[in-house]
């Protein structure tokens, strides 16, 4: 066992990191280890995996090993209860000043326990111009035995002023066959179901798991991937569109539901409002902005869920233009390869091009906060055949 085990498909970058890990129990200044790193890869490629595996190889206590997952600190750093590693994830479309500002204060404290205090940012990407300003100054003087550990999906994403404070650490996206692996190792899935879900994922350990494991997650990407056949005209475009945001919303919203009460009732309790039929002023302005961030977070599950949905779309016209130009590859799809003939003979490769052209702008348009229902319908319409009659 170790802390490594779920890292999977990145041997290059665990050598980087176990070294540094190594290097860094010489203590602060030790040679081979840097107080800022950068992780990034594509979606998929376990970058905040990777991350928390770092953390946790820092605060272990085994004298022998690096990350050997069974003491104390590897344990609590991976379970998230490390004292002196601390993991934040916005559920913002942009990392806030005012989320920034309780980390700094975080990083600014000596270690309690381990060597080292571990400060690790997922989606650093969304840091903004203000916010990434403010932390700005702590990563190029940190305090001597605080480590801030980046995540991204690629260099290019992050704050050039953070960029050049950081080492960078690529990740790549794993080959399939070794998240399969994990898939029966980890969670006891069925050989051929972790195959399938594996590649259906495109190496996605998360959305691999959740294939593998969830009929009804299988069934929407179904849904998702007979876009291309169903929509005709604009008639049928408006209701596809309409019909995918919906499923979005919805599998947002009971995700969260359980969740949202949860905060709420916590929240009562700390106020000492817990079964109160009528709350006080204070109280109800707390829990209205506690609602208008779970509001907040529930768009960008919906943002989340439709953009998965795009890159599994992606992934069918991938599928298509390799039958269209013969390329000696395997489908991504192979479940679906009757369709996928059928999409590829009924168009030329310029066409399958342009669809997904067409994809490509709608994650696009999402990711600048145009309102869903907008994006999915442009997107449905270009996905009509050329030529197609309105009806």
């Amino acid at each position: 066992m170790s802390v490594w085990d779920e890292v999977v498909g990145q041997e290059p970058a665990v050598r980087v990191l176990q070294r540094a890990a190594r290097a860094a129990r010489g203590g602060p200044g030790a040679a081979g280890m840097t107080h800022a790193w950068l992780l990034t890869g594509p979606p998929g490629s376990g970058r905040s995996v990777a991350a928390r595996a770092f953390a946790a190889a820092l605060a272990c206590q085994d004298p022998a090993e690096v990350g050997c997952g069974r003491c104390t600190g590897c344990r609590t750093a991976l379970a998230g209860s490390h004292a002196d590693v601390t993991v934040f994830a916005t559920e913002h479309m942009q990392i806030r000043r005012e989320d920034v500002e309780p980390l700094i204060q975080t990083a600014q404290r000596r270690p309690s326990v381990a060597r080292w205090r571990v400060v690790v940012v997922e989606d650093a990407d969304r840091l903004n111009a203000t916010s990434g300003n403010t932390l700005l100054k702590t990563i190029e003087e940190p305090p001597p035995a605080t480590v801030w550990l980046l995540c991204a999906p690629g260099a290019d994403d992050v704050l050039p002023t953070i960029r050049s404070r950081t080492r960078h650490v690529p990740l790549r996206v794993p080959p399939a066959d070794a998240v399969a692996d994990l898939l029966v190792r980890r969670d006891g899935v069925d050989p051929a179901v972790a195959a399938f879900a594996a590649r259906a994922a495109q190496s996605h350990v998360g959305l691999a798991r959740r294939l593998a494991r969830d009929e009804g997650a299988r069934a929407r990407r179904r849904e998702v991937l007979r876009l291309p056949q169903r929509v005709a005209g604009v008639g049928d475009a408006v209701v596809a569109a309409g019909e995918l945001v919906e499923v979005a919303a919805e599998e947002a919203g009971a995700s969260s539901a359980q969740r949202d009460a949860a905060e709420r009732a916590e929240l009562l309790r700390a106020l000492g409002a817990e079964g109160s039929a009528t709350l006080p002023p204070s109280v109800r302005a707390q829990v209205r902005q506690l609602e208008e961030d779970q509001k907040r977070r529930a768009r960008r599950h919906q943002t989340d869920v439709l953009d998965r949905a795009l890159v599994d779309l992606l992934g069918l016209l991938r599928d298509v233009l390799v039958v269209q130009l013969g390329a000696p590859v395997d489908l991504v799809n192979t479940d679906l390869a009757g369709e996928v003939r059928e999409l590829a003979a009924a168009s030329a490769p310029e066409e399958t091009l342009r669809r997904a052209d067409a994809v490509s702008l709608a994650r696009e348009r999402l990711g600048q906060n145009v309102a869903p229902l907008l994006a999915m319908e442009a997107l449905a319409l270009s996905l009509r055949p050329r030529g197609g009659a309105a009806r």
